[in-house]
């Protein structure tokens, strides 16, 4: 219910830009505009060092001022409207990938029960669903299907080195039971809505895996700037 009550007070009550905090607008246009990157799409992130397992990744923008701003306004403070633009974002990460052979399935990266239930809604998901929306506009064979949940408990990741975050995350995500039959001739791209050292994506490419997919790569939201193999000047870091 939490969800509902944030929806309906965001159709009465004034509102501020997530991004840049301009009054009486959910999302302005030089914020959108910041999102979309003035249309120069998406670019492959590759982490350092790159944990085993970790398929292609593309990202839809650096992790940085209004991306930043606006992802934590859906993600913590349930601005779930911004979920479109956000999707927009993601679904340019997806044309990246070029994901070939028949329908594409979008995998979003299990979040914790409990983190679910205090933010009201899950973020990945609503993102993700955007997103396919989009693709099947422009039409694309595309749909979402959250198959993965977390077997255990993990940490908090914050303040985890690369080599703890791997370690806290392995193991801890699997395929729903008898879910694994919708995974089969698709080919499944995992979503998330940040990417930093790798670690959850390529444990989520193992569950994956595991449960008997095949995943053509995955496809984020937004990446440290640092991340991006080829930055937005077109030139290979």
């Amino acid at each position: 219910m939490q969800g509902v009550w944030r929806e309906l007070a965001g159709l009465v009550l004034p509102v501020d830009c997530a991004g840049c905090g301009r009054p009486r607008t959910e999302l302005c246009v030089t914020c959108r505009t910041a999102l979309s990157r003035d249309g120069r799409g998406a670019r492959r992130v590759r982490p350092v060092p790159v944990p085993a397992g970790l398929p292609r990744v593309w990202a839809g923008a650096p992790y940085a001022d209004e991306v930043r701003a606006v992802l934590l306004a859906h993600k913590e403070r349930g601005a779930m409207r911004l979920a479109g633009p956000l999707g927009s974002v993601l679904a340019g990460a997806v044309r990246g990938l070029r994901a070939a052979g028949g329908p594409l399935l979008l995998v979003p990266v299990p979040s914790a029960r409990r983190a679910v239930a205090g933010r009201g809604h899950d973020p990945v998901r609503r993102i993700a669903l955007a997103a396919a929306a989009e693709l099947r506009r422009a039409g694309g064979v595309v749909r979402v299907c959250a198959v993965l949940r977390q077997r255990r408990a993990v940490a908090d990741q914050a303040g985890l080195s690369a080599p703890q975050r791997l370690a806290n995350v392995a193991g801890a995500q699997e395929v729903r039971g008898g879910a694994g039959r919708l995974l089969a001739g698709a080919s499944v791209v995992l979503v998330d809505d940040l990417v930093t050292t790798g670690a959850t994506l390529a444990e989520a490419a193992r569950a994956v895996v595991a449960g008997g997919g095949r995943v053509a790569g995955a496809a984020v939201v937004a990446a440290p700037r640092n991340a991006f193999e080829i930055n937005w000047n077109g030139v290979r870091n």
